[in-house]
């Protein structure tokens, strides 16, 4: 390890310094501060991080030994062991100092300065871990526990007994308990149980730099895996000892190093052992290396697509390793069984190998044929870890002739086409370097993260994610929670039309300009390289183009109207059309992130896939006009109440105060219902609460609150405000008011979680008893909800949007709000519109992670589109400075 320089801590000075005084504790914790500062000083000059770390422990050591020989120790043997990552020589700034006490059975004599040694180190300030055990001991708990274990094994004499020491190390090498096979059965458990903590992804939002897939601990377990079977973990030995190539050894110290950089500038900026690359550091963090915004990309992402690489590579490399360990050392002994497939490839134990180390070089299409063979044969169970490294190694081989040979163009089309885990290929040729390479496109998105809380995969896991998605639309067990999804998807003409749209639907992120239409010249290159017909190409074009109509319109539209669903069907224009893009929005959304996806948004999905075939198989020259939708729904639920004993003059008197848009909007059912509850709602004064009754309880099924009350100031904002306090989240709201000054309003929500209360009979008791409550008595009227907002959400901070135009169809203005969500929002919109006398006619509620997209309706106190240039430029500013300004305190 390497000595201690005088600048960072001069050992003679220190000591000096420490005899003259009767207690060293505050000379050393002052001597321990100005190395820290040194440090982190040599740490923005940007010196060799693997440096720093043992001039760390280096110093620390010295500290250690001043300390230690201000004690009487006895005659008994005792040593000062430094274990852990300070036993490597690796200390990061906050990094806790693991100690090992080590002394003789008979240590009576050393309780007393053990005790003061120990109490002094924490009163210098010193992070540390420790242990007091003898040797037997030692191996007794190594022998149980293989975190000791492994602890031991990178045990560093600091002080003391050299002979006691050394018997120790010996003892645990002798120790047959954590053989090779025990150790490697015991850290790869661990591995797999770690990796679950994080989802098994290298991709999380807030990485851990030390505990994530493709994190510093993957490193770790290679090194201790091969000190137990080789003697040593060091890297460089390792290729030394063929275990490591050339090129794995490099992209194992670029990775090591960078991440040893990430978290001793975590730990610097933090002040503790913070391993999380949180949001609220990212920023930092990317300043710090040397990041700048760019007009494309901000600093943060270019930033964090470093990260995920370098732990993308760490997690590959880890993957081969640890197979190759598995045959190594736990099946060298086990029988082979070789079925031969052709001159290049075999599976040997259900692992697919090739024949020697000449094939790429010879056959280089054989890099794709790998993966078509996994797709066709279920024999194989996977891939052989030095088939592994051998294409990664020879990946080189794919460049532009490469890509042009049609051989290799139609490898890849079958493998598309291919029923056997399709999606499994696609990810293993991500992981083996390959997919990125034959796709140069898609190589320029690995990594490149999308800096908010809606999308949480980088954009190359979310397209794989998609296309896996894609996949699960047609098996059996995924038919329930996407029936009609599942049924368009079955009877897709062509399914790798619809993998070919996944793939590039948003390919050309992070390039600058609209990303969809970017994305459609990619895919027509690609379909027109790889011999798909025009029509079919044109289908693929189209659906990267429009991947977020279907989604932007069920969400943002009023999609009970006839006017929006004859809009929508023109765009899409065929049956074909709305099958294929149905199947590729229901995955799209699903792979940006699963809280997303809740019965709602389905029915919103369900209802416009619908009503758009319906439009289409009636011919988009023969459209359904308002009134006659209108009288269509008033005949329907008026056959339904007269089957109820009502009477058509009785009914007709009860919808005289509902307008048109209340039969254009609303399902036949919840006219019946509504109808019936005011029908027997004989107090007027008194307001009407409703919940819809689910004849069906699905456990992500937003609940309807109907209200029929007297029209009031602020009434929106009032219910809104209510409905936060219940820990309420709006879906969609619907509002009507009559001439008679009559509300009907209905609401859909789900708990703030985004769970169902459908199954919570007595939440939905209380819900309708606070709503009367709250609406009967003016003094009860809720303030705006004044809850912290979020920390996560915190960070993402960004100016209000806003944007207004008129809706001539629909005869409304349609206010759209971009604005980071946070608590009491709704209420506070609500109380802007009443301020300027603007009436509300509906809004759809759309949550995408740490930001809301919100569309309101709304006319004037006529019900006319706002047509005052002056007060659409008020309310919009008023809105703006207003949630601002909220969003600042």
């Amino acid at each position: 390890m390497n000595a201690c320089p005088g600048e960072l801590l001069d050992p003679a000075a220190l000591a000096e310094a420490c005899a003259v005084v009767d207690s060293p504790v505050s000379t050393l914790r002052a001597a321990c501060e100005r190395a820290n500062d040194w440090l982190n000083r040599e740490f923005r000059d940007g010196r060799d991080i693997g440096e720093l770390l043992q001039l760390r422990a280096a110093a620390i050591d010295e500290v250690m030994r001043l300390l230690w020989a201000r004690f009487a120790w006895g005659e008994s043997r005792i040593a000062l062991v430094a274990v852990g990552g300070y036993g490597r020589g690796e200390l990061h700034p906050a990094s806790d100092i693991d100690l090992l006490i080590l002394v003789d059975d008979d240590a009576e004599d050393q309780h007393t300065a053990i005790e003061g040694f120990v109490t002094q180190l924490w009163d210098i300030k010193l992070d540390i871990g420790h242990s007091v055990r003898s040797v037997a001991e030692c191996v007794a708990a190594a022998g149980s526990d293989i975190t000791v274990c492994t602890t031991l094994m990178e045990a560093r004499l600091i002080v003391g007994s050299e002979q006691l020491f050394q018997q120790m190390t010996t003892a645990i090498e002798a120790d047959q308990r954590w053989d090779s096979a025990a150790f490697f059965r015991a850290k790869w458990d661990e591995q797999v149980e770690r990796h679950a903590k994080y989802a098994d992804t290298e991709y999380n939002l807030e990485p851990n730099v030390k505990g994530s897939p493709g994190g510093l601990r993957d490193i770790q377990t290679i090194s201790w895996i091969a000190l137990r079977q080789f003697g040593t973990g060091d890297p460089e030995s390792l290729k030394d000892l063929g275990f490591l190539t050339e090129d794995e050894l490099n992209i194992l110290l670029r990775g090591r190093e960078f991440l040893w950089r990430v978290r001793w500038a975590l730990h610097m900026i933090t002040g503790r052992e913070e391993n999380r690359l949180l949001f609220d550091y990212q920023r930092e963090l990317a300043g710090l290396f040397g990041y700048q915004d760019s007009d494309i990309r901000l600093a943060v992402e270019q930033f964090m697509q470093r990260y995920y690489r370098a732990a993308l590579a760490i997690a590959q490399l880890n993957e081969v390793l640890m197979q190759h360990f598995d045959q190594v050392i736990l099946r060298s002994d086990a029988p082979e069984q070789i079925i031969d497939l052709n001159p290049r490839f075999q599976i040997r134990n259900g692992l697919l190998e090739v024949k020697d180390d000449e094939v790429f070089d010879r056959e280089p299409s054989a890099l794709l044929e790998l993966f078509l063979l996994c797709a066709q044969d279920e024999r194989i169970e996977g891939v052989f870890a030095a088939t592994i490294r051998l294409t990664r190694e020879r990946r080189e081989l794919i460049d532009s002739e490469f890509r042009a040979d049609p051989r290799n163009r139609k490898l890849f089309m079958d493998i598309l086409r291919s029923s056997n885990k399709m999606a499994l290929q696609l990810r293993r040729m991500h992981r083996f370097g390959i997919l990125g390479k034959y796709l140069p496109e898609f190589g320029r998105i690995v990594g490149q993260m999308q800096h908010d809380l809606f999308h949480i995969y980088t954009v190359d896991a979310h397209t794989l994610e998609v296309v896996k998605n894609m996949r699960r639309l047609l098996y059996p067990e995924d038919q329930e929670r996407f029936p009609v999804t599942s049924r368009v998807a079955a009877r897709l003409p062509k399914i790798e039309l619809l993998y070919i749209a996944g793939i590039y639907h948003d390919i050309a992120k992070g390039r600058g300009g609209d990303h969809s239409e970017l994305g459609a010249t990619d895919a027509r290159s690609f379909c027109e390289n790889h011999g798909v017909n025009e029509r079919d190409t044109d289908l693929v074009v189209w659906l990267v183009e429009n991947h977020l109509l279907m989604s932007g319109t069920a969400q943002r539209k009023d999609i009970t109207d006839p006017e929006v669903i004859n809009e929508f069907a023109t765009v899409v224009g065929s049956q074909t059309y709305l099958d294929y893009l149905l199947a590729l929005t229901v995955a799209d959304i699903n792979a940006t992130n699963p809280t997303l996806w809740n019965a709602w948004r389905g029915s919103l999905l369900r209802q416009l896939y619908t009503e758009t075939r319906r439009a289409l198989q009636r011919g988009l020259d023969n459209q359904v006009g308002k009134q006659e939708a209108i009288a269509s729904t008033q005949r329907q639920a008026l056959e339904r109440l007269e089957d109820r004993g009502f009477i058509a003059e009785e009914v007709k008197a009860l919808w005289a105060e509902a307008g048109e848009d209340y039969f254009l909007r609303e399902h036949v059912d919840d006219i019946v219902w509504h109808t019936e509850a005011i029908a027997q709602h004989y107090d007027k004064s008194t307001p009407l609460v409703l919940v819809k009754p689910d004849l069906v309880l699905q456990t992500d099924a937003a609940t309807q609150i109907f209200i029929h009350a007297r029209t009031q100031d602020y009434l929106f904002s009032v219910v809104t405000a209510a409905l936060e306090q219940l820990h309420l989240s709006v879906l969609d709201a619907r509002l009507y008011s009559s001439v008679e000054g009559m509300a009907m309003d209905s609401f859909f929500v789900l708990d703030e979680s985004g769970a169902s209360i459908a199954s919570d009979s007595q939440r939905l008791e209380h819900i309708v008893e606070f709503l009367k409550a709250t609406l009967t008595d003016r003094d009860r009227f809720p303030e705006v909800v004044a809850r912290r907002t979020p920390r996560a959400v915190r960070y993402f901070s960004m100016p209000t949007e806003t944007s207004l135009y008129v809706d001539s169809i629909k005869n409304v203005s349609v206010l759209e709000v971009t604005t980071p969500d946070r608590p009491g929002l709704l209420a506070r919109i609500g109380r802007i519109f009443f301020e300027h006398g603007i009436v509300l006619q509906a809004a759809k509620i759309t949550t995408l992670g740490e930001r809301v997209e919100d569309v309101f309706f709304i006319t004037d106190a006529n019900h006319e589109p706002l047509e005052d240039p002056d007060l659409v430029v008020n309310i919009r500013n008023t809105i703006c400075k207003e949630l601002d300004e909220q969003a600042a305190a």
